[in-house]
């Protein structure tokens, strides 16, 4: 295993909203932990209509959630106001203690639970170090932090990699049919 597969997601969508969630759950998943700037609404802003309707229907599914972020508690509870989730603020993302709580939280494990964000450095890596699926979106608004922004550049690296596997996955698909 390179470097850069231990950084990939096991899965990558364009929007958090796009996610087949209603198969995921068929599949067995119970829990998804979220990452909340970027992933399901621009830095700093609260829950909007969009991200509302997405909670209200992973609670019909019957999917437990937790917004997992390195964000102030004063954050968190403003996006989570209209939400009404489990929340773990200060996370320390990449470190895997806040994704086992997330889970601890929820009543699930590593193995029916699935984390959702939009940093490979962060969201990727953490859920993968503890176990847990991962699943990249792509980030909503591309004006970000300088730290982050700094970041993104060598997340370029690791996607164009990922990319290229996938790609050479999909060929070998094709190839035997």
């Amino acid at each position: 295993m390179t470097m850069f597969e231990r950084l990939y997601p096991d899965e990558y969508y364009e929007s958090a909203y796009e996610i087949p969630y209603e198969k995921l759950y068929e599949s067995g998943v119970r829990g998804i932990i979220y990452d909340i700037d970027n992933t399901l609404v621009t830095h700093g802003a609260p829950a909007d209509d969009k991200s509302i309707e997405l909670f209200k229907r992973l609670k019909a599914i019957g999917f437990a959630c937790t917004l997992l972020s390195n964000n102030k508690k004063e954050r968190v509870d403003l996006f989570n106001k209209d939400v009404n989730v489990y929340t773990i603020y200060k996370a320390g993302k990449p470190a895997i203690g806040g994704y086992l709580k997330a889970c601890e939280m929820m009543g699930t494990n590593t193995d029916n639970t699935i984390s959702v964000g939009d940093q490979i450095f962060t969201d990727v890596w953490g859920a993968k170090r503890a176990g847990i699926k991962s699943y990249m979106v792509k980030y909503i608004d591309p004006h970000e932090e300088i730290q982050i922004i700094l970041k993104r550049r060598l997340e370029y690296f690791v996607l164009k990699e990922y990319r290229k596997r996938l790609k050479k996955s999909i060929e070998k698909r094709s190839d035997l049919v």
